[in-house]
């Protein structure tokens, strides 16, 4: 229909001619029941025959009206050709079931819209998601819709459901496509992974004066201001682990081949897009500066942001804003095996069609005097001079608590039917995950093992794989005398065997916490793309109780008898998260 105002008048009938958008009274004009003219006919010299088609669509009918007569047009001419001659479809015999669609289309009124009904539960129900239908037509009523269409000039159609053949349905393969870190190695994953197989670590010391006084003043700190390589006004609106979320999802978008800006300027549906980050606390500091403001200035001092600023939920919903991503933005804090569960829970929903894309991983920024105190206290923090080599030693004989540290770690998953629809790069299938908990203590591990080793073979069983498949596993290893001891009975007890290469890499970052198990996802996905396995830093002597095959002194060459990489991470409470991927051809 042309975009031309309705604009009624009168004219007599000796002035209509096709194309006229008419209607034989005034009172049908203003009820909407216009008729296309498509024909007319001298009768005889006082009347003339025209033939009607309503606007949308329909059967024609015939008028004969005497030459004088008064009737209403609308102001604009129709193209005749273009409207359709639709004859009714009888439902009299039909049979329906539930599933069916209706279509109705009042076609007399030029601005109206199909109104569409789903059989369910034996009736119609208008199928809208803006409200609930009140009243179901009957079987009954809907036959007698399409009895009525031609009368009442509506076009009612019936599309039965399709019938199909009765197959198994499975869940989709989720590969990995895109990676982005930002870490205490630098920004980026070309240095994170170049910093971890060249042995470097990025333990610092913490020289603000707000630290004075410390028992430990170590940390695994970014050494770039994420702040200065965002927009002013956007980072303003960030906290420090959004600030690091962002700029991780944002070189794993690009890396991933999509387009800079995000899902609109990559020709992607934002809805079957998602985000889903780990984190513990988010930014602790920005809570911690608030409550400092009240006490020096008073409320007046305290920052409206404040508040969006303090949720751990920020860091997603500060990705979903940057890159336009509106399918979800979820959280999962599950202490610091977060970020590989947020993983899980991606690969999950890619799976079973959920969403088609996620950014998954995991950011953290809690390196605070509190913070740093309550673990110095918890006597959990390792010591030692950062310039004389990491304080952080997982696996060694020596090792004496972890290292706090700071990060991102984003990876991009699809479904691979959508990334080889695209053409992507894919670094590897993002196989399967396995979840347990300890039931021990508050944040001791289970001595035992047991917890690690079920979240293990869940991840393996859920891969589809066997043991014997595994040839690699990177190590959630924090350094505590503890939590190492009880990883490694695990890993020993499930996979029966010593050779398969283990690393661990809290010697060149520390442990990050919430953000820990996306930025070890990334290296475990560079490990296999690039079939080489970093060194374990910090680890001059492994400890005898260990026995495992912990690579140390330079990277080694990945095995090429297996297909499947693990990567572990393992919480405060007992959460435990085991990533599965596996090579892909």
């Amino acid at each position: 229909m042309p975009e031309v105002p309705i604009r009624p008048h009168e004219v007599t009938a000796a002035e209509v001619v096709p194309g006229d958008l008419f209607a034989l009274t005034a009172e049908d004009a203003a009820e909407r029941r216009w008729h296309v003219v498509t024909h007319t006919l001298p009768v005889s010299p006082e009347v003339i025959r025209v033939t009607l088609r309503p606007p949308l669509g329909g059967v024609d009918h015939e008028e004969d009206l005497r030459r004088e007569r008064t009737v209403t047009v609308a102001g604009r001419r129709v193209d005749v050709d273009a409207v359709p001659l639709v004859e009714p479809e009888p439902l009299e015999g039909a049979e329906f079931r539930d599933g069916d669609r209706l279509t109705v289309l009042r076609a007399v009124d030029p601005l109206a819209a199909e109104v569409t009904y789903v059989r369910r539960w034996g009736a119609w129900h208008r199928d809208t998601t803006e409200s609930a239908d009140a009243e179901a037509a009957s079987d009954a009523e809907v036959r007698r819709w399409a009895a009525d269409a031609a009368r009442e000039g509506t076009v009612v159609r019936h599309e039965p459901r399709p019938v199909r053949q009765a197959r198994a349905a499975g869940p989709r393969r989720v590969v990995v496509t895109g990676l982005g870190a930002v870490t205490p190695l630098g920004v980026g994953t070309g240095e994170l992974w170049e910093g971890l197989l060249e042995g470097r670590h990025g333990i610092r010391e913490l020289t603000d004066p707000e630290f004075d006084g410390l028992p430990v003043r170590t940390a695994g700190t970014v050494p770039v201001d994420p702040a200065s390589l965002l927009p002013r006004q956007a980072a303003r609106r960030m906290n420090r682990a959004a600030q690091f979320a962002v700029l991780a999802a944002r070189e794993a978008w690009s890396d991933a081949g999509y387009a800079a800006g995000g899902t609109r300027e990559s020709g992607l549906d934002p809805e079957r897009v998602g985000v889903s980050l780990g984190a513990i606390l988010g930014d602790a500091s920005v809570l911690v500066g608030g409550d400092r403001k009240l006490r020096e200035r008073g409320p007046r001092g305290v920052s409206p942001l404040t508040t969006p600023m303090t949720v751990p939920s920020q860091a997603a919903s500060q990705v979903s804003l940057d890159l336009h991503v509106t399918g979800e933005a979820r959280t999962v804090t599950s202490a610091c095996a977060s970020g590989t569960e947020a993983i899980g829970q991606a690969v999950d929903r890619i799976r079973y069609g959920r969403v088609d894309v996620a950014l998954a991983g995991g950011a953290e920024a809690v390196i605070t005097p509190a913070i740093m105190a309550s673990f110095a206290a918890m006597r959990a923090l390792a010591e030692g001079d950062p310039s004389e080599g990491s304080p952080s030693r997982p696996f060694a004989k020596d090792r004496d608590g972890f290292v706090n540290g700071e990060g991102a770690g984003v990876l991009v998953l699809e479904s691979e039917e959508h990334a080889r629809a695209r053409g992507a790069r894919i670094y590897c299938e993002a196989a399967g995950w396995g979840l347990s908990a300890d039931a021990y203590h508050v944040a001791a591990p289970d001595p035992s093992g047991d917890g690690i080793a079920l979240a293990l073979r869940r991840a393996v069983r859920d891969a589809g794989g066997e043991v014997a498949d595994v040839v690699h596993v990177n190590a959630h290893a924090t350094a505590t005398v503890e939590g190492d001891l009880a990883e490694a009975r695990a890993l020993r007890g499930v996979l029966g065997r010593q050779d398969v290469p283990v690393t661990a890499l809290k010697g060149h970052l520390g442990h990050l916490q919430g953000a820990a198990g996306g930025v070890e996802a990334v290296a475990a996905v560079l490990t296999l793309h690039h079939g080489v396995v970093p060194p374990t830093v910090g680890c001059g002597e492994v400890d005898d109780g260990v026995e495992l095959d912990v690579v140390r002194d330079g990277p080694r060459a990945l095995p090429g008898s297996g297909d499947l990489v693990l990567s572990n991470s393992f919480g405060f409470g007992g959460h435990n998260a085991v990533l599965a991927l596996r090579r892909v051809s």
